[in-house]
């Protein structure tokens, strides 16, 4: 029989059957999503000293980049005539960080290690005094009596939650680095791959510009290479910036704490350091619980730790932070919020701390798109011109 393609109704029922399949597809695929993730994670298992070493490499290229451009630029090295520039200024980046790696483990990690195990161990004492402080208060209120109850319930639930975290906190810090110990053969891996991405870091970069060209027409092709220019100046600039951004407020934090007297002061510093990479959040997240290992030492103090992580908060948003990181980002606090949220939701810490330059780099592409159509249809490219 033959099929009358131009009728109203087959096309209906054709169009009809597509959909039946589509949706059909879409089920299977999101009742074998299990399937799909336990595939990627497989994939994501063997390409992880790749991961690793492209994250190292990018990192690395910093320190690369400032031997190269600066150091064997400079004139009285100049004189020495070095025939493997790239190569000896590999092995003094990897020098630079592996130094910087071997300073924070021999000075630092002892002391954050015994500031954590002195703090769970002192964590009964804590709490009497902290109960016995809060029964005292409450009686010298004079509140009534389911009042004086119900305040004391909620202390003892936040008293509850404190002594799960605090037992937690051990062995979830033993847990951080014994995943560190077993994957350290994928590090050692990682490191191997990235001097070779090193060493090669044009050519490389040469053949990706000659796919992308040979798949894409040029006009594309331009686009598309001048957007991963922005993206890794984007990216890098982000990051590296935060970095340094975080290590100045991590020692602005030691100094002033260790002043007033502060307990715990490199714990709460290293806290505030680590926590200061996240934008937005960050110094809520680190202020948080520094509050709290204070506040069961002195209610006084922990009130002047609040005084002084706001005004270092202060600084760093409109001194220290502008200074270093600029404009880099280009996008608006709501999008800056929204990329957190979401990234976080997706990647955890990690994708809270690298959520903001990928959206960046995402609205970037985006934009590029959208501006590229309007222009072809001679309307203008500016949103201010759309207010009306």
């Amino acid at each position: 029989m033959k099929v009358n393609w131009n009728s109203k109704y087959t096309t209906i029922a054709t169009y009809s059957f597509i959909v039946a399949i589509l949706v059909i597809l879409f089920y299977l695929a999101i009742s074998q999503v299990t399937i799909f993730t336990d595939k990627l994670d497989s994939i994501i298992i063997i390409m992880q000293p790749f991961i690793i070493g492209f994250s190292i490499a990018y990192i690395i290229n910093f320190l690369l980049n400032f031997y190269e451009k600066i150091v064997f630029e400079m004139k009285y090295v100049k004189k020495l005539k070095i025939k493997s520039k790239r190569g000896l200024a590999i092995i003094f980046s990897y020098i630079t960080a592996f130094f910087i790696i071997s300073m924070f483990i021999k000075f630092l990690l002892p002391q954050l290690i015994d500031s954590v195990i002195g703090l769970v161990n002192n964590i009964p004492t804590y709490i009497m005094n902290s109960t016995k402080f809060a029964n005292e208060t409450i009686l010298k209120l004079n509140i009534e009596e389911r009042y004086s109850q119900m305040l004391l319930d909620n202390f003892n639930n936040l008293v509850n939650y404190i002594i799960k975290f605090a037992t937690n906190l051990i062995p979830a810090f033993g847990g951080f680095l014994a995943d560190i110990l077993s994957s350290i053969w994928n590090v050692v891996l990682g490191i191997i791959v990235s001097v070779y991405l090193l060493i090669d870091k044009e050519k490389l970069c040469a053949l990706s510009k000659k796919i992308t060209y040979g798949l894409f027409s040029k006009e594309y092709a331009d686009g598309i290479i001048e957007l991963a220019h922005r993206s890794n100046y984007t990216f890098g600039r982000f990051i590296v910036g935060k970095i340094i951004d975080s290590l100045i407020i991590g020692i602005l934090t030691f100094i002033v704490l260790t002043i007033f007297s502060i307990p715990y002061t490199i714990l709460v510093s290293a806290i505030v350091c680590i926590t200061n990479v996240i934008p937005f959040f960050g110094p809520f997240i680190g202020a948080i619980p520094s509050f709290i290992i204070i506040l069961f030492i002195s209610p006084v103090k922990a009130i002047w730790f609040l005084v002084i992580i706001l005004f270092i908060q202060q600084l760093d948003g409109n001194v220290i932070g502008p200074k270093i990181l600029g404009d880099s980002i280009g996008i608006s606090a709501f999008w800056i919020l929204f990329s957190i949220l979401v990234a976080g939701k997706l990647l955890g810490i990690i994708g809270m701390i690298i959520g903001v330059p990928l959206f960046a780099i995402f609205y970037s592409i985006v934009k590029y798109f959208i501006e590229s159509k309007l222009r072809k249809k001679g309307l203008n490219t500016e949103t201010k011109d759309y207010m009306k």
